[in-house]
């Protein structure tokens, strides 16, 4: 790539990244990745991008997880950005994604996002989604919607969005099976038997049946003589 369409790309990521925080769109994104909005001042002439990723982690105290497939050099000073601006200029110039989880904040290439398609049986698309929103799953950047009316669901974005989502599916399935074979199967009957002195009661389910009354044991016969008067 010559000195000129360098140029040419980066004024278009600036252009694109000044309308887009000069709009006011916000993007609801995962868990919240909490960056302060004071300039990140980071002066670069020629380092590795992985290095530039890795340090940006390092000031601001998160863990990040680089995948192998992220390449590139980083050439020529970088202005004072905020966090967030500064990490999705980035991404965006290097073709890259990123996903914070909560814990660690993961940057892939763009050429390793995935597609799934997952299939609702037992669970329908919006407990679906109202658990991806409630874990902060949920990312608008990327891809989950209805594929079809036959209960299909396609999913796309990088690959700890995609676990995480596969997870979560998973995890909801396994739960409706368990509650559907807990309703279908027999209850076993409790039964109770109160002994009070002499006498049993048997109680089952909470209800009194009435006395046990177990069968006599045999008894062996014994001829007696009869008594004589004296």
């Amino acid at each position: 790539m010559d000195i000129q369409s360098s140029t040419v790309r980066i004024l278009v990521t600036a252009l694109c990244l000044g309308i887009f925080f000069t709009t006011g769109v916000s993007i609801a994104l995962g868990a919240p990745l909490s960056l302060p909005a004071t300039p990140y001042r980071y002066t670069v002439l020629d380092q590795e991008l992985t290095a530039a990723l890795e340090e940006f982690g390092d000031n601001l105290g998160i863990k990040v997880n680089i995948s192998g497939d992220v390449k590139g050099r980083i050439r020529g000073r970088i202005p004072d950005l905020p966090p967030r601006e500064f990490l999705d200029r980035l991404t965006n110039f290097y073709d890259l994604q990123w996903y914070y989880d909560g814990l660690v904040l993961y940057v892939s290439a763009s050429k390793e996002a995935q597609t799934r398609l997952l299939v609702l049986t037992s669970i329908n698309f919006d407990s679906f989604k109202a658990a991806l929103d409630g874990l902060e799953i949920s990312d608008e950047r990327y891809v989950v919607r209805p594929a079809s009316q036959n209960g299909l669901v396609l999913i796309t974005g990088p690959p700890r969005f995609i676990s995480l989502v596969e997870q979560t599916f998973n995890g909801l399935v396994a739960e409706a099976k368990a509650e559907a074979a807990a309703a279908v199967a027999p209850s076993r009957a409790s039964v109770l038997m109160l002994f009070r002195g002499s006498s049993t009661m048997i109680v089952r389910d909470g209800q009194a049946e009435g006395p046990y009354s177990p069968e006599a044991p045999r008894q062996e016969s014994a001829a007696r003589e009869p008594r004589q008067a004296p």
